[in-house]
């Protein structure tokens, strides 16, 4: 590893202070010094020194739900409706993949994160083995997700995998571990929801899933089961080592009621649930509540782009158009969500802001750009003006990888190549 001098800087730590200007030094993985230059530790030899000449540093976004390899799908199944997509379309596609082509996808997926200034993602996927090479070969933050699904005829076999797959994964010191997890009510039979609560309960360990996406799987719950999905798992004592849901965009009073108590984290998909229709998740209420709020991108098939810019900017607009109040999600209620609360539902709780003995998890940002002048508020800029473009660097575990246009640890023309094989390969016949 090495040491680095981020100087003439703009930086937001976002630990609740204002933007300061000052340097940050990273000694291997972690910051060793962040605040005004008057005040750094002099005589100290860097393996190198960068001129950030007015430019911003900022804790790096956390993809808070996604589905990564789902880069084959991007643009091949559009403007459809969701259940179409998904059983017709996507299932499908997805029944040809092979460890080897996640592998290359995860790839494809990482380095557009790494353009958006995102540093870890908590992914959703098939062949995890595949998941956690990709990671750990990049250097990117893979915080994997079970999920398993299933009739009441699979309840043992996706039990024992999810149950194989969490012990092989929790400890890794790396960048990968695991999180139960499972795919869906509506995919999943009530057996094996049952199971993974005791696996919940026997590990101490949190649970996550696709929550009350559209309005169709929370009235088919309740058909099967006389409650939202939410209000079943709570039954099933699942919840009692806290957990999430992705998408939550139909949760009744109840279902927030149990969000609130458990500590359950809401993680929102402003992108895709326009994109498929599925409707906009009630942010601004489970705020007001003290649900715990993170944003992710959800997979490319349904979004397309992997892009946080994209996300904060419809986070917060879109809070505004259904409360009908232009004050309503503040910028930096959305940029908090983006980079602290993505970290803390992952677990990640040393990588959220820029703090002395944190990991050196950031991001610079150009502001001398048009988008970004003049700066009236750096924040504000960043959640409605700022785009990918504004990325110039991008820093996991104290190790640059992507500066200026190139990424350190991806050969993009490479992957690129091998991704349109793996599609034409899919589509030949």
């Amino acid at each position: 590893m090495s040491s680095i001098r981020f100087y003439n800087a703009r930086i937001l730590k976002m630990d609740g202070s204002d933007v300061l200007y000052g340097e940050l030094h990273v000694e291997n993985d972690r910051i060793a010094y962040v605040g005004e230059e008057k005040n750094a530790p002099v005589d100290i030899k860097f393996d190198r020194e960068i001129n950030l000449g007015g430019n911003l540093i900022m804790p790096s976004f956390k993809n808070a739900h996604t589905h990564s390899a789902m880069t084959f799908l991007r643009s091949f199944a559009d403007d459809m409706p969701l259940n179409d997509w998904l059983f017709k379309q996507v299932f499908p596609m997805e029944a040809k993949l092979t460890a080897d082509d996640i592998y290359v996808l995860a790839k494809l997926a990482y380095a557009e994160y790494l353009t958006s200034g995102i540093t870890a993602c908590f992914d959703m996927y098939f062949e995890p083995q595949a998941m956690a090479a990709a990671a750990e070969e990049t250097g990117f933050r893979t915080i994997m997700c079970g999920s398993v699904s299933g009739s009441a005829e699979e309840c043992d076999a996706a039990l024992l995998k999810l149950d194989t797959l969490y012990n092989r994964y929790k400890d890794k010191s790396g960048f990968v571990s695991y999180r139960l997890g499972f795919h869906a009510e509506y995919t999943t039979d009530v057996s094996i929801m049952k199971g993974i609560a005791e696996l919940s309960r026997k590990y101490k360990q949190p649970v996550f899933t696709h929550n009350s996406e559209t309005v169709s799987e929370v009235r088919g719950c309740i058909q099967r089961n006389g409650m939202t999905p939410t209000a079943l798992m709570e039954s099933m004592g699942m919840f009692e080592y806290g957990g999430g849901g992705f998408h939550c965009v139909y949760l009744n009073d109840e279902d927030m009621e149990i969000f609130v108590r458990r500590g359950l984290w809401a993680v929102t998909n402003p992108a895709s649930n326009c994109k498929l229709a599925s409707g906009i998740a009630p942010l601004c209420d489970m705020k007001k509540r003290g649900i715990k709020l993170a944003i992710g991108t959800d997979g490319p098939a349904s979004n397309n782009a992997l892009d946080m810019f994209r996300e904060m900017y419809l986070a917060a607009v879109l809070q505004k158009v259904l409360t009908n109040d232009a004050a309503a999600m503040p910028a930096r209620s959305v940029l908090e969500a983006a980079c602290c609360g993505g970290a803390a539902a992952m677990g990640l709780d040393d990588c959220d802001t820029l703090e002395t003995g944190k990991r050196a998890d950031l991001i610079v940002l150009d502001l001398n750009m048009p988008n970004m002048q003049p700066m009236n508020n750096i924040p504000e800029n960043i959640v409605y003006s700022g785009t990918k473009s504004n990325v110039k660097l991008t820093m996991c575990a104290g190790r640059i990888l992507y500066e200026n246009g190139e990424f350190t640890t991806l050969d993009t023309a490479k992957i690129y190549a091998q991704s349109n094989e793996i599609i034409n390969r899919m589509t030949k016949n």
